[in-house]
């Protein structure tokens, strides 16, 4: 088969979050299973140039951008065994940062619409076309109403991934015609709640809705997690499925990690003490055998934060220790600094995404919190336990379906149910109560780091349902 995975970012050029993980690692998984496996991104301003020597000039084009014609370049590289197309335009691309310009809506209608002309000038003729949130919504959309019977574009199936529905990429009626060129009488594809919603588009118009956990794809049903779109997804469950997503288990791999201060494996952990002992020093806390908390994530809401904010100081006075690092919504960020200024010696904070203190904060915490709102599956804490490093996390979406409460003796992290501090405050008193006996805290680390979060069996199940597509 051959594919073309399309999305707002992908490693190792682009990435911010899970998103850009998933669209570098899900393409190298099948493809090491003999398929043919293509990647497309914008050509952002923050890719590197020791990157952009390795790229190819393909072509150069016009995409029609409602009544504009705007330039379109191509280029292509190859890496880890993947084609990497990359299209590129200056004026929306050009630009530090990825998202959250007044004019996202046009940059992807653009990017949308250029995904689709690049077909007939790449020579890669795809069987599936693998789209990626919001961003790529239009992508269907387009096929649908313009290229579906146009030669060459015959036999196309399109499946579409919903990482996170809370962002559904939700604009006025007046984007329709000045710039996504859509026709008044095609507007019901994305009318919803009295605006132009490029996810539901997708939805109505897409051969297989994707959601990143089996887990995820069941609360997308529920008003509490759907974000308005619960009434639209229920009438679309026939094409509505979860699978679980993994990680590069070559790139989150403690026996080789160049990033952190000693190796070690899941048959001998020893260099978690020297890591966390290096980690100590590296953040300028304080020294001891005091458990250490990891919190490597997006300073978000719906991360939890006001659980962890409500509970922070509470939580200290039971003798830990906290790592954060992260970037996000300004009030949280400050609640973060204010905690390291009291307690400098307890609380260390880094506000921006540095990949590499990430790593050796997995590598040198004992435990990693994660008490999220919403979860759609979550890959944070399938790298703490990579790392020896045990979850404590709420029980929904993708942490559901990987953590197993350690109160049975056979689990590999620490859960709770409802959305509450009380309940996580008592899920971290008991993550500290088994850290202090130490062969049961040995066991939980040797059952965590055995766990297999490869996308060998979920590359398997991709594979199945585009070969089951390809067939219809």
């Amino acid at each position: 088969m051959n594919i073309l995975f399309a999305a707002s970012e992908a490693v190792p050029y682009s990435a911010s979050g899970g998103l850009g993980e998933v669209a570098g690692s899900l393409p190298k998984a099948i493809a090491e299973r003999g398929h043919n496996c293509a990647v497309v991104i914008p050509m952002y301003k923050s890719i590197s140039d020791e990157m952009r020597i390795h790229m190819e000039f393909v072509a150069n084009i016009t995409v029609d951008v409602s009544w504009r014609k705007q330039y379109c370049g191509i280029f292509k590289a190859k890496k880890n065994g993947i084609v990497y197309y990359f299209i590129d335009n200056e004026y929306y691309f050009n630009r530090n940062g990825m998202y959250g310009f007044y004019d996202d809506c046009e940059r992807f209608v653009f990017f949308a619409r250029a995904v689709m002309e690049m077909l007939k000038h790449i020579g890669f003729k795809p069987d599936i076309i693998s789209c990626n949130d919001w961003q790529t919504a239009l992508i269907p959309v387009y096929y649908q109403l313009y290229y579906k019977y146009q030669q060459g574009y015959d036999r196309l199936k399109i499946t579409f991934t919903i990482h996170n529905i809370e962002y559904q990429g939700k604009y006025g009626s007046e984007v329709l015609g000045e710039i996504m060129g859509i026709a008044p009488y095609n507007s019901g594809l994305l009318e919803y709640d009295g605006c132009m919603n490029m996810l539901k588009g997708a939805i109505e118009t897409v051969d297989r809705i994707i959601t990143v956990s089996p887990g995820y794809a069941k609360e997308l049903l529920d008003p509490w997690y759907a974000h308005g779109l619960d009434r639209l997804l229920v009438t679309k469950q026939d094409k509505l499925t979860g699978i679980l997503n993994g990680i590069d288990m070559d790139m989150y791999n403690p026996e080789i990690d160049p990033y952190i201060p000693e190796n070690y494996n899941k048959d001998d952990f020893s260099g978690k003490e020297v890591c966390k002992k290096r980690l100590l020093e590296e953040l300028g806390l304080e020294s001891g055998d005091e458990p250490v908390i990891g919190i490597v994530t997006r300073i978000v809401k719906h991360k939890g934060i006001d659980l962890i904010r409500s509970m922070f100081e509470q939580i200290l006075k039971n003798g830990v220790k906290f790592a954060v690092l992260g970037s996000g919504e300004r009030i949280y960020e400050e609640f973060f600094i204010e905690m390291a200024r009291r307690y400098p010696d307890r609380v260390s904070v880094t506000m921006e995404y540095n990949p590499e203190r990430a790593r050796r904060i997995y590598a040198g915490s004992d435990m990693f919190l994660m008490p999220s709102m919403s979860e759609p599956c979550g890959i944070a804490q399938m790298i703490a336990m990579r790392y020896g490093t045990i979850p404590i996390v709420r029980k929904t979406g993708g942490l559901k379906d990987t953590v197993r409460d350690n109160g049975g003796m056979n689990g590999n992290g620490f859960t709770f149910l409802t959305y509450n501090a009380g309940d996580m405050f008592d899920a971290i008193c008991r993550a500290i109560s088994d850290y202090e006996n130490k062969p049961k805290w040995k066991e939980l680390i040797r059952r965590a780091m055995y766990c297999d979060f490869s996308w060998e069996k979920s590359a398997k199940t991709y594979i199945d349902m585009f070969e089951e597509m390809i067939c219809e």
